[in-house]
Protein backbone atom coordinates (compact mmCIF):
# COMPACT_ATOMS: atom_id res chain seq x y z
CA UNK A 1 0.00 0.00 0.00
CA UNK A 2 3.11 2.25 0.48
CA UNK A 3 4.11 2.54 -2.94
CA UNK A 4 0.95 4.25 -4.03
CA UNK A 5 0.55 6.66 -1.86
CA UNK A 6 4.73 7.63 -2.61
CA UNK A 7 3.67 7.85 -5.81
CA UNK A 8 1.08 9.81 -5.26
CA UNK A 9 3.07 12.18 -3.16
CA UNK A 10 5.97 12.91 -5.68
CA UNK A 11 3.35 13.69 -8.51
CA UNK A 12 1.66 16.41 -6.37
CA UNK A 13 5.20 17.84 -4.82
CA UNK A 14 5.17 20.58 -7.93
CA UNK A 15 6.38 24.38 -6.74
CA UNK A 16 4.09 26.72 -5.27
CA UNK A 17 6.19 29.46 -5.99
CA UNK A 18 8.00 30.38 -9.41
CA UNK A 19 10.63 32.80 -9.93
CA UNK A 20 10.66 34.29 -13.49
CA UNK A 21 12.72 36.68 -15.83
CA UNK A 22 12.16 39.18 -18.39
CA UNK A 23 13.57 42.32 -20.33
CA UNK A 24 13.17 45.62 -21.42
CA UNK A 25 10.98 46.50 -24.95
CA UNK A 26 8.23 44.69 -26.84
CA UNK A 27 10.18 41.40 -27.60
CA UNK A 28 9.05 40.73 -23.70
CA UNK A 29 5.17 41.43 -23.94
CA UNK A 30 3.97 38.32 -23.64
CA UNK A 31 5.76 37.62 -20.59
CA UNK A 32 4.76 41.35 -19.56
CA UNK A 33 1.25 40.24 -20.40
CA UNK A 34 0.97 37.06 -18.44
CA UNK A 35 2.36 39.42 -15.45
CA UNK A 36 -0.16 42.09 -15.42
CA UNK A 37 -2.98 39.55 -16.40
CA UNK A 38 -1.93 37.35 -13.47
CA UNK A 39 -2.02 33.89 -16.60
CA UNK A 40 0.39 31.87 -14.78
CA UNK A 41 -1.44 31.97 -11.45
CA UNK A 42 -4.80 31.54 -13.19
CA UNK A 43 -3.54 28.84 -15.15
CA UNK A 44 -1.16 26.98 -12.30
CA UNK A 45 -4.92 26.98 -10.39
CA UNK A 46 -6.83 25.60 -13.28
CA UNK A 47 -4.32 22.51 -13.55
CA UNK A 48 -5.04 21.96 -10.09
CA UNK A 49 -1.75 23.36 -8.32
CA UNK A 50 -3.52 25.97 -5.73
CA UNK A 51 -2.76 29.46 -5.42
CA UNK A 52 0.86 29.62 -6.57
CA UNK A 53 3.39 32.83 -6.32
CA UNK A 54 5.21 34.15 -9.24
CA UNK A 55 7.74 36.29 -8.15
CA UNK A 56 9.09 38.66 -11.23
CA UNK A 57 12.65 39.98 -11.90
CA UNK A 58 13.98 42.23 -14.89
CA UNK A 59 17.14 40.76 -16.07
CA UNK A 60 18.68 42.69 -19.63
CA UNK A 61 21.37 40.78 -21.70
CA UNK A 62 21.78 36.93 -22.18
CA UNK A 63 24.64 36.60 -20.33
CA UNK A 64 23.53 38.12 -17.12
CA UNK A 65 20.22 35.43 -17.50
CA UNK A 66 22.91 32.53 -18.31
CA UNK A 67 24.21 33.06 -15.14
CA UNK A 68 21.40 33.55 -13.06
CA UNK A 69 20.14 30.53 -14.23
CA UNK A 70 23.29 28.48 -13.59
CA UNK A 71 22.94 29.66 -10.15
CA UNK A 72 19.79 28.65 -9.77
CA UNK A 73 17.67 31.79 -9.01
CA UNK A 74 15.53 31.47 -11.83
CA UNK A 75 12.83 28.42 -12.61
CA UNK A 76 11.93 30.53 -16.09
CA UNK A 77 13.43 33.34 -18.39
CA UNK A 78 12.64 35.15 -21.30
CA UNK A 79 15.95 35.37 -23.48
CA UNK A 80 17.16 36.29 -26.66
CA UNK A 81 17.48 33.34 -28.66
CA UNK A 82 21.21 32.77 -28.91
CA UNK A 83 21.79 33.24 -25.39
CA UNK A 84 19.44 30.38 -24.77
CA UNK A 85 20.91 28.15 -27.48
CA UNK A 86 24.41 28.88 -26.28
CA UNK A 87 23.59 27.32 -22.45
CA UNK A 88 21.24 24.78 -24.09
CA UNK A 89 24.69 23.56 -26.19
CA UNK A 90 27.09 24.10 -23.33
CA UNK A 91 25.27 22.50 -20.53
CA UNK A 92 23.79 19.64 -22.88
CA UNK A 93 24.16 16.28 -21.28
CA UNK A 94 25.01 17.93 -17.91
CA UNK A 95 22.93 16.68 -15.03
CA UNK A 96 21.95 19.97 -12.82
CA UNK A 97 22.94 22.07 -15.00
CA UNK A 98 20.86 21.46 -18.63
CA UNK A 99 18.74 23.55 -19.83
CA UNK A 100 15.62 23.23 -22.42
CA UNK A 101 13.28 26.20 -24.23
CA UNK A 102 9.91 26.22 -23.16
CA UNK A 103 8.22 28.09 -25.55
CA UNK A 104 9.23 30.91 -28.12
CA UNK A 105 8.18 34.52 -27.71
CA UNK A 106 8.36 37.04 -30.05
CA UNK A 107 10.21 38.43 -33.41
CA UNK A 108 10.23 42.06 -34.78
CA UNK A 109 12.89 43.83 -36.57
CA UNK A 110 15.81 44.95 -34.87
CA UNK A 111 17.39 48.23 -36.28
CA UNK A 112 20.91 49.44 -36.22
CA UNK A 113 19.84 53.53 -35.68
CA UNK A 114 23.04 55.91 -35.35
CA UNK A 115 22.85 59.46 -34.79
CA UNK A 116 26.45 60.08 -37.39
CA UNK A 117 25.44 61.63 -40.87
CA UNK A 118 28.65 59.63 -42.87
CA UNK A 119 27.09 56.12 -41.61
CA UNK A 120 24.64 55.11 -44.47
CA UNK A 121 26.08 51.50 -44.39
CA UNK A 122 28.17 48.71 -42.13
CA UNK A 123 31.25 49.41 -43.74
CA UNK A 124 30.82 53.22 -43.16
CA UNK A 125 31.84 52.51 -39.30
CA UNK A 126 35.12 53.18 -37.99
CA UNK A 127 37.17 52.13 -34.99
CA UNK A 128 35.76 55.36 -33.21
CA UNK A 129 31.91 54.22 -33.55
CA UNK A 130 30.78 52.87 -30.87
CA UNK A 131 27.55 50.41 -31.33
CA UNK A 132 25.70 50.30 -28.07
CA UNK A 133 23.69 46.67 -27.25
CA UNK A 134 22.90 44.78 -23.91
CA UNK A 135 25.67 42.13 -23.69
CA UNK A 136 28.81 42.03 -26.24
CA UNK A 137 28.92 38.86 -27.94
CA UNK A 138 26.42 36.48 -26.09
CA UNK A 139 22.83 38.93 -26.46
CA UNK A 140 20.54 38.71 -29.32
CA UNK A 141 21.58 41.99 -31.01
CA UNK A 142 25.05 41.03 -30.59
CA UNK A 143 24.63 38.06 -32.92
CA UNK A 144 22.27 38.99 -34.92
CA UNK A 145 24.84 41.44 -36.07
CA UNK A 146 27.10 39.20 -35.91
CA UNK A 147 25.26 37.39 -38.80
CA UNK A 148 24.17 40.05 -40.63
CA UNK A 149 28.32 40.87 -40.97
CA UNK A 150 28.38 37.35 -42.37
CA UNK A 151 25.89 38.09 -44.96
CA UNK A 152 27.41 41.43 -46.00
CA UNK A 153 31.22 40.92 -45.09
CA UNK A 154 31.34 37.13 -45.74
CA UNK A 155 31.09 34.11 -42.99
CA UNK A 156 35.01 34.18 -41.99
CA UNK A 157 34.33 37.92 -40.90
CA UNK A 158 31.01 37.20 -38.91
CA UNK A 159 32.98 39.05 -36.14
CA UNK A 160 34.40 41.69 -37.80
CA UNK A 161 32.07 44.35 -36.03
CA UNK A 162 32.71 43.39 -32.33
CA UNK A 163 34.77 45.33 -31.50
CA UNK A 164 32.92 48.67 -31.74
CA UNK A 165 30.12 46.69 -29.21
CA UNK A 166 29.80 48.21 -26.26
CA UNK A 167 27.32 46.44 -23.89
CA UNK A 168 24.61 48.98 -22.61
CA UNK A 169 20.77 48.08 -21.39
CA UNK A 170 18.78 49.07 -23.81
CA UNK A 171 16.86 52.27 -21.90
CA UNK A 172 20.71 54.06 -21.38
CA UNK A 173 21.56 53.39 -25.05
CA UNK A 174 19.04 55.17 -26.19
CA UNK A 175 19.57 58.42 -23.97
CA UNK A 176 23.20 57.96 -25.08
CA UNK A 177 22.38 58.25 -28.76
CA UNK A 178 19.89 60.43 -28.64
CA UNK A 179 22.18 62.86 -26.40
CA UNK A 180 25.13 62.45 -28.90
CA UNK A 181 28.22 63.35 -26.35
CA UNK A 182 29.48 60.08 -25.76
CA UNK A 183 31.09 57.54 -28.17
CA UNK A 184 27.79 55.78 -28.62
CA UNK A 185 27.54 56.47 -32.59
CA UNK A 186 25.21 53.76 -33.02
CA UNK A 187 22.59 51.64 -31.09
CA UNK A 188 21.36 47.86 -32.17
CA UNK A 189 17.76 47.45 -31.12
CA UNK A 190 13.91 46.43 -30.30
CA UNK A 191 11.15 48.22 -30.35
CA UNK A 192 9.67 50.47 -28.28
CA UNK A 193 13.47 51.91 -28.56
CA UNK A 194 13.99 52.05 -32.49
CA UNK A 195 11.11 54.04 -32.52
CA UNK A 196 11.98 56.37 -30.26
CA UNK A 197 14.98 57.05 -31.85
CA UNK A 198 13.98 57.43 -34.68
CA UNK A 199 11.80 60.28 -33.99
CA UNK A 200 14.84 62.04 -32.20
CA UNK A 201 16.40 65.06 -34.30
CA UNK A 202 19.49 63.38 -36.20
CA UNK A 203 18.93 59.89 -35.68
CA UNK A 204 18.64 57.78 -38.91
CA UNK A 205 18.16 54.05 -39.90
CA UNK A 206 21.19 51.63 -41.27
CA UNK A 207 19.67 49.03 -41.35
CA UNK A 208 16.41 46.34 -40.01
CA UNK A 209 17.43 42.65 -39.44
CA UNK A 210 14.08 41.57 -41.21
CA UNK A 211 16.00 42.34 -44.74
CA UNK A 212 18.60 40.18 -43.99
CA UNK A 213 17.78 37.15 -42.02
CA UNK A 214 13.76 37.22 -42.57
CA UNK A 215 11.37 37.11 -39.70
CA UNK A 216 12.66 34.55 -36.98
CA UNK A 217 11.74 33.93 -33.74
CA UNK A 218 14.46 36.30 -31.47
CA UNK A 219 13.11 35.66 -28.41
CA UNK A 220 12.49 32.63 -26.41
CA UNK A 221 11.69 31.08 -22.31
CA UNK A 222 13.67 28.55 -21.55
CA UNK A 223 14.08 26.77 -17.50
CA UNK A 224 16.28 24.55 -15.78
CA UNK A 225 15.51 20.67 -17.11
CA UNK A 226 15.33 19.38 -14.06
CA UNK A 227 12.98 22.35 -12.72
CA UNK A 228 10.78 20.85 -16.10
CA UNK A 229 10.84 17.38 -15.33
CA UNK A 230 9.78 17.29 -11.66
CA UNK A 231 7.62 20.39 -12.60
CA UNK A 232 5.33 19.00 -15.66
CA UNK A 233 2.27 20.47 -14.79
CA UNK A 234 3.53 23.73 -14.08
CA UNK A 235 5.50 23.75 -17.46
CA UNK A 236 2.29 23.10 -19.07
CA UNK A 237 0.41 25.82 -17.07
CA UNK A 238 3.07 28.36 -18.67
CA UNK A 239 3.15 27.26 -22.21
CA UNK A 240 -0.44 27.55 -21.69
CA UNK A 241 -0.21 30.61 -19.65
CA UNK A 242 2.00 32.22 -23.03
CA UNK A 243 -0.51 31.05 -25.47
CA UNK A 244 -2.85 33.35 -23.54
CA UNK A 245 -0.92 36.08 -23.45
CA UNK A 246 -0.35 35.88 -27.35
CA UNK A 247 -4.07 35.42 -27.95
CA UNK A 248 -4.89 38.95 -26.09
CA UNK A 249 -2.06 40.95 -28.34
CA UNK A 250 -3.39 39.39 -31.44
CA UNK A 251 -7.19 40.41 -30.23
CA UNK A 252 -6.53 43.19 -28.59
CA UNK A 253 -4.01 45.46 -29.75
CA UNK A 254 -4.58 48.46 -27.65
CA UNK A 255 -5.19 47.01 -24.29
CA UNK A 256 -1.53 44.81 -25.27
CA UNK A 257 -0.38 48.30 -25.23
CA UNK A 258 -1.82 49.77 -22.63
CA UNK A 259 -0.26 47.12 -20.31
CA UNK A 260 3.37 47.72 -22.05
CA UNK A 261 2.89 51.06 -21.33
CA UNK A 262 2.38 50.60 -17.64
CA UNK A 263 5.28 48.76 -17.26
CA UNK A 264 7.63 50.22 -19.54
CA UNK A 265 11.11 51.81 -18.69
CA UNK A 266 10.97 55.12 -20.76
CA UNK A 267 7.89 56.87 -22.15
CA UNK A 268 6.15 56.09 -24.79
CA UNK A 269 2.74 56.81 -26.02
CA UNK A 270 -0.16 53.83 -25.88
CA UNK A 271 -0.84 55.23 -29.48
CA UNK A 272 1.96 54.58 -30.50
CA UNK A 273 2.84 51.28 -29.11
CA UNK A 274 0.04 49.99 -30.63
CA UNK A 275 1.43 51.04 -34.09
CA UNK A 276 4.57 49.07 -32.95
CA UNK A 277 2.01 45.93 -32.13
CA UNK A 278 0.47 46.20 -35.69
CA UNK A 279 3.68 46.65 -37.88
CA UNK A 280 4.14 43.27 -39.74
CA UNK A 281 6.85 42.20 -38.34
CA UNK A 282 5.82 42.47 -35.11
CA UNK A 283 4.98 38.63 -34.16
CA UNK A 284 3.80 37.19 -31.13
CA UNK A 285 3.87 33.04 -31.22
CA UNK A 286 4.87 30.45 -28.34
CA UNK A 287 6.02 28.41 -31.48
CA UNK A 288 9.28 28.72 -32.41
CA UNK A 289 10.22 29.99 -35.79
CA UNK A 290 13.75 29.57 -37.63
CA UNK A 291 15.36 28.97 -34.15
CA UNK A 292 17.90 26.70 -36.23
CA UNK A 293 19.09 29.43 -38.56
CA UNK A 294 20.95 30.80 -34.82
CA UNK A 295 21.92 27.13 -33.91
CA UNK A 296 23.53 26.53 -37.40
CA UNK A 297 25.47 30.05 -37.37
CA UNK A 298 26.49 29.42 -34.05
CA UNK A 299 27.93 26.21 -34.55
CA UNK A 300 29.94 27.46 -38.06
CA UNK A 301 31.14 30.03 -36.00
CA UNK A 302 32.32 27.82 -33.15
CA UNK A 303 30.38 29.83 -30.46
CA UNK A 304 28.68 26.54 -30.15
CA UNK A 305 30.15 22.88 -30.29
CA UNK A 306 26.62 20.77 -29.88
CA UNK A 307 24.12 21.14 -32.41
CA UNK A 308 21.10 20.19 -33.03
CA UNK A 309 19.86 17.97 -35.40
CA UNK A 310 16.19 19.56 -35.19
CA UNK A 311 14.16 22.74 -33.54
CA UNK A 312 12.57 20.59 -31.26
CA UNK A 313 15.93 18.84 -29.71
CA UNK A 314 15.77 22.40 -27.96
CA UNK A 315 12.63 22.31 -26.86
CA UNK A 316 10.22 20.88 -24.16
CA UNK A 317 8.45 17.54 -25.35
CA UNK A 318 5.05 19.21 -25.16
CA UNK A 319 6.32 21.82 -28.42
CA UNK A 320 6.94 18.77 -30.57
CA UNK A 321 3.84 18.40 -31.95
CA UNK A 322 3.61 22.08 -33.13
CA UNK A 323 5.20 22.97 -36.76
CA UNK A 324 8.39 25.06 -35.88
CA UNK A 325 11.37 25.16 -37.61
Amino acid sequence: MLAPALASGSAQAEVSEVRISKGFGILYLPLIVMQDQQLLEKRAKAAGLGDVKVTWLMLDGGNVINDAMMAGTLDFAGTGAPGFVTLWAKAKGIPNVEVVGVSAMSSTSLWLNTNKPEIKKLEDFTSADKIALPGIKTSLSAVVLQMIAAKEFGPENYAKLDPATVSLPHPEAVTALIGGKTEIRAHFTSPPFQYIEAKAPGIHRVLSSVDYLGNITLDVTFAPKKFVDANPKMTQAFIDAMDDANQLIAKDKKLAAEIFTRSSKVKVDVSEVQQMLEDPDARFSTTPQGVMQFADFMHRAGTIKVKPAQWSDMFVPQLAGRSGS
